[in-house]
């Protein structure tokens, strides 16, 4: 869906706390998560242009989406 919020805490309700509690206090963690909620907003920004993006440029930024998303989540389940 166009446009769709993928920020942690929108993904991962049950972490709020947890995600909160490392931005604050884990480095990796919070650099991380300025990386992926900077992709997030370029992907909807994308999204929502009137301008085309190239499928495969959009499929690019969505997988290293996906693969930060999947790294941080590691780091909220241990």
């Amino acid at each position: 869906m166009l446009g769709e919020n993928h920020d942690l805490i929108h993904e991962f309700p049950e972490y709020e706390s947890k995600i909160r509690e490392l931005v604050a206090n884990d480095s990796q963690f919070a650099d991380l998560m300025k990386r992926y909620d900077a992709l997030d907003a370029r992907v909807r920004e994308l999204e929502e242009q009137a301008q085309p993006v190239a499928d495969e440029t959009m499929e690019d930024l969505k997988k290293e989406r996906l693969m930060l998303k999947d790294e941080l989540y590691t780091m909220l389940r241990q």
